[in-house]
């Protein structure tokens, strides 16, 4: 299935730099605008100074500030700002503690590129 984001604005918190190639890849077709950064901190800042964000895909392991605080901090900013995360760790105690801090969705590494699709779609078709 073809997906255009054209129009939409995802940030990409990852600071993997083959992850970050990964998601500017698999993206590209989408023709969304993406903007990367790589810690929790710049995420929040990016989310207070630019209000054309559409999405944050939220990676949990972070330097600095993970991504479930960076997640709980965004959302008393912007609390309808659609945050997906995304990690390795699949223990039911991190599923917990990512839905507490107000994501939307959560989606397990390796990335399955269509599903990641599917949940994008269905917070950036409005």
């Amino acid at each position: 299935m073809e997906y255009n984001f054209l129009g939409k604005t995802i940030l990409i918190v990852e600071d993997e730099v083959v992850n970050q190639f990964f998601f500017e890849k698999s993206l590209k077709k989408t023709r969304a605008n993406l903007f990367f950064v790589k810690n929790g901190y710049e995420a929040i800042s990016m989310v207070q100074n630019n209000g054309e964000i559409d999405l944050v895909l939220m990676d949990i392991r972070l330097p600095g500030m993970d991504g479930i605080e960076a997640t709980t901090q965004i959302k008393q900013i912007n609390p309808e700002l659609p945050i997906i995360i995304q990690t390795a760790n699949v223990l039911p105690s991190v599923y917990e503690s990512a839905y507490i801090s107000g994501c939307n969705e959560f989606i397990t590494k390796p990335i399955n590129i269509e599903t990641l699709l599917k949940i994008l779609d269905k917070y950036l078709i409005y």
